[in-house]
């Protein structure tokens, strides 16, 4: 599976656009985590602890972006985003769309 920003997949040509699709993950931080990190932000600057579960949302959300492509009978997707906000306190939604395509090398 082929997954871009791109609005076009350089090397091939978009032969069907097979509408959106999408991957969405509500991920909380844990106690462990949410302690920790809660520590670290009152002296400011990075907090790794919410760095690895934001990462681990987008890793997760990711993949069923994927699944949700190879449903739909996509070669790739195009126009790939993520989106994030905050479902509740302490919980993040994490959502990765784009558009799924069929496509065909070009000839040449």
């Amino acid at each position: 599976m082929i997954v871009t920003t791109a609005n076009d997949i350089a090397g091939y040509e978009i032969v069907e656009y097979l509408g959106v699709v999408r991957g969405i993950i509500v991920r909380s931080t844990g106690i462990a985590r949410g302690f920790v990190g809660g520590i670290r932000s009152i002296a400011g600057g990075n907090i790794p602890e919410y760095v690895a579960v934001c990462e681990e949302a987008r890793g997760h959300a990711y993949q069923l972006l994927i699944e949700h492509a190879e449903q739909v009978g996509a070669d790739g997707i195009i126009a790939m985003r993520y989106d994030g906000s905050e479902f509740m306190q302490g919980s993040t939604e994490v959502l990765a769309y784009g558009t799924a395509v069929k496509i065909r090398p070009i000839a040449g």
